[in-house]
This record gives C-alpha cells, sequence and structure tokens, in this order.
C-alpha cells in the first residue's frame, strides 16, 4: 500500500504548518490540551495527530545529518502546544492522459486538516489569511481567487483557481480547519457543535493513543474501511507499476486489494524520539486465523550470530536478513494464507507466480532452494532498482542447493574451486565457508572480497543486530531525504555534504497481526515534509 500512502501524504497542504512557525505567537507553557478525536467526524478513515507541533518538527533537527545540511537550525518553539489533526473521509480517482499509450493515476484524498492554535481568534484569523493566503499563490498563481466571510459565527475563506482547484478553510476560536473538500470541513464543524458524532468511542483509536503515552510525537490509525479502500488504490497502483500486460494487471488489480482487505483488520503508527532516531512502529492487525498461522511458524530462531555480515561490502544501498527456525514453512504458511483468501484458481495462479520470488537471483525452485538452505538468508541491493543484488545464505545440504539454481550457471565448470558463472558471465555462484553468494557477477565478487576487507562487522551499526529477535531486519541507506527536508524547514549550507543517512527496519509476528518498526533520522514524519517537497 505504499504507493497511495505517498498520493495520500504528498497532498497534504504541509507548507501551512511550517508557514505557522514564523507567525504565531508564542503560546503559553500551560495550556489545556484539547481531546482532537472530539473534533473529528465519526466515519473518519484515517486519522493523524501530533500534540506538541513544535516539538514534532524540533525532533528533526537534532540529527547529525540534518545539522551537517543546515545554515541554522531554526527554532519551533513558537509552535510549543499547537495541536494538529488530519482526518481523510474518502478518496477520489482520475486519470490524466500523456499520450495514446499511456496515462498517469492520480488519488485525490478528502481531508481536513484540524489545528488548534491556542491562540486568539484573530490571530487565527491572520494566519489564515496570509499563510495560507500564500500557499494557495504559491500552487495556483497570483490569480487564485479568494471568497471569505462568516456564516453562523464561523467565519470562512475559500480559494478557487483557474482550473478549478479549491482550498477551504474555516474559524471558530482558536480552531482552524483546512481541507479541499468543503463537505468535510462542514462535517467537522458540525461535530464540534455536537451534531454529530466524533472518534471518542472509537475504542481501538483510544487504544493507540494510550499506548503512545505521553512522550509520542505522533500517532495515526487506519480503520477497517480505511484498509479496504487503501487496499483498492493499491491494486490499481500495483497492477499499473508492475507490468505493461492486461491481463497481468488485471489479474493483481482484482486480487491484491481481496487479499489485503481479509488480511489486514486495521492499522495504528506511533513515532517517537529516542537515542538513535526517530522511532515509528507500525502494527497491522490481521485476522484471527491468520494471525494464529502466523504465530506458529513465522517463528526467528533464537541466534543473533549475524555471520553473512562478514560478505556484505560498505558500497551496499541495502540489505535484508531473515532469521527464521524453518524457512520453507515459513514461506508455505505465507502461501496458504494467502491463497485461502481469493478462489481456487487464483490462489493457484498466486502460487505459480510467487515462485519468482527469489528468480532475479538466479533461484529457479524456490521451495527446493529454501528446504536446503539454514536459518540466516540475506538479501542484498547494490544499487536502488535492484539491478545489482545477491542471495547470500548459509548452506544445510550443498547438492540440493545447486539443483534450485537456474541452469544458466554451470557447476561443471568453475571458474576457481569456490566460483561457477553462467555462459555469458552475467550470473555468478560462490559456495565459501559453507555460504552461498548468488546473484549478478560484479556483486557477488564484491562480497567475496569484503570476506577480507572493510565489511558490516566493522560497521557501527552492527551491534545493533546482536540479540535482536526480529524475523527480519533491513539496513538500508538513504542519500536524499536529509538535503529535502533541510531545503524544506531551514537553509542549505553552500558546500556540498555527503547526504547519507540510514535507516533500520525491524518486523515481528505475533498473535494479532505484524509489527514493523523504523529507526530512522527523520522518520515517517520527514517522508511526510520530503513528498511535499516533491510536488514543489
Amino acid at each position: 500500500m505504499k504507493q497511495p500512502l505517498l498520493n495520500f501524504i504528498r497532498s497534504l497542504p504541509f507548507c501551512f504548518l511550517l508557514f505557522t512557525s514564523y507567525f504565531l505567537l508564542s503560546s503559553c507553557s500551560s495550556v489545556k490540551k484539547t481531546d482532537l478525536r472530539t473534533l473529528a467526524p465519526a466515519e473518519t478513515l484515517i486519522y493523524l495527530e501530533t500534540n506538541d507541533l513544535g516539538e514534532t518538527l524540533q525532533a528533526l533537527t537534532q540529527s547529525k545529518s540534518f545539522q551537517q545540511f543546515a545554515k541554522t537550525i531554526p527554532n519551533f518553539s513558537s509552535l510549543k502546544n499547537t495541536q494538529v489533526a488530519v482526518v481523510v473521509t474518502g478518496f477520489e480517482t482520475s486519470e490524466k492522459q500523456i499520450t495514446d499509450e499511456s496515462a498517469i493515476l492520480n488519488f485525490k484524498p478528502r481531508f481536513a486538516l484540524i489545528a488548534d492554535t491556542h491562540t486568539w481568534e484573530s490571530t487565527a484569523v491572520s494566519l489564515v489569511e496570509n499563510q495560507i493566503g500564500r500557499f494557495a499563490k504559491e500552487n495556483y498563481g497570483d490569480d487564485v481567487k479568494l471568497d471569505k466571510g462568516e456564516k453562523n459565527g464561523v467565519k470562512f475563506f475559500n480559494w478557487t483557481s483557474k482550473n478549478g482547484q479549491k482550498i477551504f478553510a474555516s474559524i471558530t476560536g482558536s480552531i482552524i480547519y483546512v481541507g479541499n473538500d468543503e463537505t468535510i470541513i462542514d462535517k467537522c464543524l458540525a461535530v464540534k457543535k455536537g451534531e454529530g458524532d466524533n472518534l471518542l468511542k472509537n475504542e481501538s483509536l483510544a487504544r493507540v493513543r494510550e499506548s503512545a503515552g505521553e512522550g509520542s510525537l505522533a500517532i495515526g490509525y487506519i480503520s477497517p474501511d480505511g484498509i479496504a479502500q487503501l487496499a483498492n488504490l493499491a491494486g490499481v497502483s500495483t497492477a499499473i507499476n508492475a507490468s505493461e500486460e492486461d491481463l497481468v494487471r488485471s489479474f493483481i488489480a482484482k486480487i491484491l486489494p481481496v487479499i489485503v482487505q481479509k488480511t489486514a483488520k486495521e492499522a495504528s503508527w506511533i513515532a517517537r524520539k529516542t537515542e538513535q532516531g526517530i522511532e515509528d512502529k507500525i502494527f497491522i492487525k490481521t485476522e484471527a486465523e491468520v494471525s494464529s498461522v502466523w504465530k506458529e511458524t513465522l517463528i526467528a530462531k533464537n541466534d543473533s550470530n549475524f555471520q553473512a555480515a562478514k560478505f556484505l561490502p560498505n558500497d551496499i544501498n541495502s540489505f535484508t536478513r531473515y532469521n527464521l527456525q524453518n524457512p520453507n514453512v515459513a514461506w508455505r504458511s505465507i502461501l496458504l494464507t494467502t491463497s485461502k483468501q481469493v478462489d481456487a484458481m487464483s490462489g493457484k495462479i498466486l502460487t505459480t507466480v510467487s515462485g519468482n520470488f527469489f528468480q532475479p537471483y538466479g533461484v529457479e525452485n524456490i521451495e527446493t532452494f529454501l528446504g536446503a538452505v539454514g536459518s540466516e538468508i540475506v538479501t542484498v541491493r547494490f544499487d536502488e532498482e535492484g539491478d545489482k543484488s545477491v542471495v547470500i545464505a548459509e548452506i544445510k545440504d550443498e547438492e540440493a542447493v545447486k539443483k534450485s539454481i537456474t541452469k544458466e550457471i554451470n557447476f561443471k565448470a568453475q571458474v576457481n574451486p569456490n566460483l561457477w558463472q553462467s555462459n555469458d558471465k552475467t550470473l555468478s555462484a560462490a559456495i565459501i565457508e559453507n555460504y552461498l553468494i548468488l546473484g549478478d557477477s560484479e556483486s557477488v565478487t564484491k562480497c567475496l572480497q569484503a570476506k577480507d576487507g572493510n565489511n558490516f562487522t566493522k560497521s557501527e551499526y552492527f551491534q545493533r543486530f546482536a540479540k535482536n529477535n526480529a524475523i527480519s531486519i533491513t539496513f538500508a541507506k538513504d542519500s536524499d531525504s536529509a538535503e529535502k527536508i533541510v531545503e524544506t524547514l531551514s537553509e542549505l549550507k553552500d558546500e556540498n555534504k555527503n547526504a547519507d543517512s540510514f535507516y533500520l527496519t525491524e518486523t515481528r509476528f505475533d498473535g494479532n497481526g505484524i509489527e514493523r518498526k523504523t529507526v530512522s533520522d527523520f522518520g515517517l514524519i520527514g517522508m511526510i515534509i520530503e513528498q511535499f517537497e516533491k510536488d514543489n
């Protein structure tokens, strides 16, 4: 569901939040917090909230990479105690034809941003007139039309571009509503007056807030209906990106939403500041039948000895280490639970297609491969696209491993005692110290050289893998987020700096669902800023 979520994030008027840091009066240090759930409609599909926007934005500036890039560190103390929530009640899709053969599919969320500034109403009015007005002009042009007035004691401001795009804003007391759909703002205002149901009765959201506690930077929640709508968007988006064949696209668009809707019930997000960076914990609650199967089959091996790390060079883009008691059983359980969510014919097709998961590395028979290797399996990418990649795995049965590998590699003709290649020399397989290294030849060579050189075991991040009981853990490089986030929040230094930062993502399964915890310099909050910057 990644692309629909990014499309949603990119559409939020984030600069509105940023501009307020230059305008709002300093807030009183002892402000009575508003429960923003009381202002959000009960039919909200997606809900995001931060109870202290100043603290949340300030946390992003405390990373080493931000401070390396920024000329000055911005001070968001004027936003202290400013509360913000984003509510999404639905999605609209539209298609923009680029050529006769291609088109771009856009997903537009119907959303409202609710901000309690804890200031005078006159301050909120000036903020909207000046800063939201500036946002409208920067995005729609100087000829954007403004319509403003007052209705039933609520001040309203509507901006309309020449092509019909609109921004709506309303103010009542210290509370500002901004959105792209007037009906949503009307619903929010009705909820505030007690004329509509709010989110207070949503027990799942209440549990997320309770779990987050006082120290969290932000929280998020996606309802079951929200999961269903995002699943439909994900099916269409994934289908378009996966293939140019209409039959393949149709199959993906058909089964992916069904699988997601029948597997996932709801999702939550909690962001915290830690010593290592911003921690984002995303939990996807799954159906009881699915959870019970995964709890019994997706079990981590109680061994944190990361032996394969000695084959990982420092110039990798990312790698994922899988640590499973029984990789083959885990794989079959995922296929079983997934196939049961669709009809029999689709299930058979899905099982057949899934066998291609390790094909880019040179694995021809995935079940034979998983049955012949040990608990530790590492997939490595040397570039963002994944064209340069390898799989590294400990070996239990060498002959079976060789049988699982593509016939392009000739195991009867060795390049050296530990290395075999395809006839065109593009693929290589190396067996060394009871480990298989399989993938494109250039990358396999780099892994072999790393063993006796500067490898991941010498990295400061290596210790984070010690005593880690996650099913999988991903280490990845982020080469451009720092620069984009600094450009949005501050000003870049004149001299060029190394932009690389890194993040780690752990995945676990329990009796209730899937937990993914990511620690990075900027977190999901930073990704929101970065995606906004890409639109401008």
